[in-house]
């Protein structure tokens, strides 16, 4: 690996700033002085920066339960960010593996791995996301039927020019639903009931194809993927 490649994957230097470092002579690599970028590294090399010695931190998986108030954005606006709630080393590189809403809670994953992040938001893996709904007014009877028919079938929301995808729509009670998504618009679910005359209160994911919140993990609590769980995409 280049040496100024390996700054920018071990430290928040970017790779100019990397290049800027070194000019500045305060990167060492097996205690000498390195000034060329394309220097090779590799992981038996000491490399030091300012004297702290860096190490590459490998791919990282992790499990979280969002709580409500929190994004799942980059960068932070009005709320705290969800990698701000995860003790890892360089947090930073992590990006959520799809988003939810400030006001939804329940599974999300994180990953500074590009290649499964695709492979888990790909809409030709199918990959099903189960939230569960509370809704404002009751649906059964008729009304319970139609939107199942709907669901399936696929539903035009505004401002979208092809209807939704196939969803699996199953009342637990009047109220709660268990709502199956194959893709994920902005606000879908949300959407997706006002279209049928009904208002979301409260929205969960419960889990992401095979990946099933682990109950064991509290509002804000998280922790990193097995390897079997990793190996699922």
């Amino acid at each position: 690996m280049r040496l100024d490649r390996f700054l920018t994957e071990t430290t928040e230097l970017t790779r100019s700033l990397a290049k800027k470092a070194m000019h500045r002579e305060e990167v060492r690599v097996d205690g000498e002085v390195v000034r060329n970028p394309a220097t090779r590294v590799d992981a038996r090399s000491e490399v030091t920066w300012n004297g702290e010695r860096l190490a590459l931190v490998g791919l990282r998986y992790v499990m979280l339960n969002k709580p409500a108030g929190v994004e799942c954005s980059a960068r932070r606006g009005l709320y705290p960010l969800v990698r701000e709630l995860i003790d890892l080393p360089q947090v930073e590189r992590l990006q959520t593996v799809g988003r939810l809403d400030v006001d939804t809670t329940g599974l999300v994953l994180l990953t500074d791995d590009g290649q499964w992040s695709h492979r888990v938001t790909s809409p030709r893996r199918r990959c099903g996301k189960v939230y569960r709904v509370s809704l404002a007014e009751p649906l059964v009877g008729d009304d319970l039927a139609r939107a199942v028919s709907r669901f399936a079938e696929g539903i035009e929301l505004e401002g979208e020019e092809k209807t939704t995808r196939p969803a699996e729509l199953i009342m637990r009670t009047a109220t709660e639903a268990e709502l199956t998504l194959y893709e994920g618009k902005y606000h879908q679910v949300k959407r997706m009931f006002a279209a049928i005359g009904n208002h979301v209160e409260a929205l969960h994911r419960e889990s992401i194809g095979p990946l099933v919140l682990d109950e064991r993990l509290a509002p804000g609590a998280w922790r990193e993927l097995t390897e079997a769980e990793r190996a699922e995409f």
